[in-house]
């Protein structure tokens, strides 16, 4: 006996409305229509974003198989291909949302257009604000060659088969703005930086080689930034490995990035990235050569640090990886299985501490050329036989909250509180009982450190002392001159006054 049931349609507008919020920024959803081209063996795609007030578009058009009628129609159905089937092993689609959510994200018209090899020209409409006028919540596509101009048409013809996207009606991007609009038109073209620079980022693996495709914004061609300088002889690659979790076999490995002073400025400006050297530090992980995550620790439990920016780990997948490694439907989060985040947390130290050390040995080079002039917080005092410690009022920090503070006694009181209250006899008795029981400054909280460190270089700064010098004196700190590579950063920033 069958059940008794609804069909419980959603309604179209409804859910197109819903669909709007998946997270889509301009950059990446227009990587989600590039992945499509690229699934269609495209070898040349350009992306067209022609300002004009609010009715700016966007077009975006490739040479690849291009779709007959029916193959169009399933095309743009939401979820015409379910994430739990087989897919082609270069296929760079997930859950058969992207073209659809990745462009209503942006726009409330979609029109597709596209040609197979020796087939007719076929198109296809999503129009946001039609659906909803019907008031039916029917999912009306919209077809037939008079939903594009002439000049539209003819984008195609002279191809021998491919695909064009036309955005229209781009409420996200320019709204309700007039054609003489200079803040909107000066926000239009930094966007279509940003869409170049991760275009750049996330595709670099195609746009390089015997095979590389070819992309172009606004006629003038993308070219690959590539994370790991492999194109260079000075970056120091670990041995590749191979881990294999649930029958899923995954390749990882290791770049640790030169010294700034080891390539040229060009060469160090551009291996930044489009979120610079600290953002862009940790794993990269791929997904048939396509970039998901563009530096990330992964949730392993270890922080961006300065001194650790070296560090960029490239991590290779399969599309049949996706369940495993929760990709989503933007392809821009990924996590790994628990069965491999040891092996992970372990090359990732391996690479963290290779790269710390750069720094630390270059710290500790301009330790030795300063001497041993040490800065001591604490300072030892013998009285009447007695051992005191007193904080030392010529720490360059100490004097700094002395002098700026409306009423010193407050802090007099404060500093001499904590100088007769330490907890001498319990530490002598610590010390005896666990002598490696003690924990180094700051050594859980590099946060902390960094901000200890920022204030006392502003305080140096204040006290006279130029911004090379200032940074420099921290080395003969304590506790920075525990810490000679983050130091050594300091050292960077100052010299190029960041």
């Amino acid at each position: 006996m069958s059940p008794e049931y609804d069909i419980a349609s959603p309604g179209a507008a409804e859910l197109f409305e819903s669909l709007r919020a998946f997270g889509y920024d301009l950059p990446t959803a227009l990587a989600d229509i590039i992945d499509n081209s690229i699934s269609a063996s495209a070898r040349n795609i350009w992306i067209d974003m022609t300002w004009d007030g609010a009715a700016s578009r966007i077009t975006i058009r490739d040479d690849g198989r291009g779709m007959t009628e029916d193959a169009l129609r399933q095309a743009m159905r939401p979820g015409s291909l379910s994430p739990l089937e087989d897919r082609a092993a270069n296929d760079l689609g997930r859950f058969g949302l992207g073209m659809k959510t990745a462009s209503i994200s942006q726009c409330r018209c979609l029109t597709v257009m596209s040609k197979p090899r020796d087939g007719e020209a076929c198109i296809r409409r999503w129009d946001l604000d039609y659906i909803a006028s019907t008031g039916t919540g029917e999912w009306r596509l919209l077809k037939g060659s008079d939903l594009l101009t002439d000049t539209d048409r003819r984008l195609l013809e002279e191809q021998d088969q491919g695909t064009i996207l036309f955005w229209d009606r781009l409420d996200q991007l320019v709204g309700d703005a007039a054609v003489d609009d200079e803040t909107a038109q000066k926000h239009f073209r930094e966007r279509a930086d940003a869409v170049k620079a991760h275009l750049a980022m996330v595709f670099h693996r195609f746009l390089r080689g015997r095979n590389a495709i070819r992309l172009h914004l606004n006629g003038r061609p993308i070219e690959a930034w590539d994370p790991f300088l492999e194109d260079t002889d000075k970056v120091d690659p670990l041995p590749a490995e191979t881990l294999v979790a649930d029958g899923e076999a995954v390749e990882v490995k290791a770049f640790i990035l030169p010294h700034h002073t080891r390539i040229t400025p060009e060469q160090h400006a551009g291996a930044a990235g489009p979120r610079g050297w600290n953002a862009h530090q940790g794993f990269y992980i791929y997904r048939n050569k396509r970039l998901l995550v563009a530096g990330d620790w992964l949730g392993l439990g270890m922080q961006k640090e300065e001194h650790f920016k070296l560090a960029r780990i490239r991590i290779d997948l399969a599309n049949s990886a996706d369940l495993a490694w929760q990709i989503d439907v933007k392809k821009s989060r990924a996590r790994p299985p628990a069965a491999l985040r040891r092996d992970l947390l372990r090359i990732a130290r391996a690479a963290r501490g290779q790269a710390s050390s750069i720094y630390r040995h270059r710290g500790k080079v301009v330790q030795r050329k300063l001497g041993s002039n040490d800065v001591f917080l604490w300072n030892h005092v013998v009285k009447r036989g007695k051992t005191y410690y007193k904080i030392n009022r010529d720490h360059p920090l100490v004097r700094k909250v002395l002098e700026t503070a409306d009423d010193k006694a407050p802090v007099r009181a404060l500093l001499a509180l904590v100088e007769q209250t330490i907890p001498a006899p319990l530490i002598v008795i610590n010390n005896a009982e666990t002598p490696d029981g003690f924990g180094q400054p700051f050594e859980d909280s590099s946060a902390d450190l960094r901000t200890a460190m920022a204030e006392t270089f502003q305080a140096l700064i204040e006290g006279g002392r130029g911004r090379p010098d200032a940074a420099r004196a921290l080395l003969t700190m304590e506790p920075f001159n525990q810490y000679p590579e983050m130091v050594a950063v300091f050292l960077e920033e100052a010299a190029t006054g960041q």
